[in-house]
């Protein structure tokens, strides 16, 4: 009976331990947020950093395209995003890192003179979205 007895305390020991790893584990939204608050994102900075990612992109790949001639501009107006569309800094962030991630393959298709498209992580306003 002992020995029985001392199996069932150590399960009991093993499943507290787990559950104290499950329960105290950070709640999603909580790691690396710090407790500050969501920025905007300042679009006018924005869309100055893609365009120099979108430029040394396509200087790298050797793309010639029209999207490519317009980043590589240095007097090119800034753009905005669509109205009711307010990203936060950690959107573009997590754009800028994919964009320059990209293979040159899948960035031709972003850069293209026609039927280009934008990255899923870029896509922060989508025309199905809005209310």
């Amino acid at each position: 009976m002992t020995r029985a007895r001392a199996i069932g305390r150590v399960e009991i020991v093993r499943l507290a331990a787990m559950l104290v790893l499950v329960v105290a584990a950070p709640t999603v939204g909580d790691i690396g947020s710090c407790g500050e608050a969501p920025a905007d994102l300042d679009a006018a900075a924005f869309f100055r950093e893609k365009a120099a990612v979108d430029c040394a992109r396509c200087q790298a790949c050797g793309f010639s395209t029209a999207a490519c001639a317009r980043a590589c501009d240095p007097t090119q107006q800034p753009q905005s995003f669509p109205e009711g569309c307010y990203p936060i800094v950690h959107d573009g962030e997590v754009c800028l890192r994919a964009l320059e991630a990209t293979s040159c393959d899948t960035y031709a298709s972003f850069v293209a003179d026609q039927g280009s498209t934008i990255s899923t992580e870029c896509n922060f306003c989508p025309p199905e979205a809005k209310p």
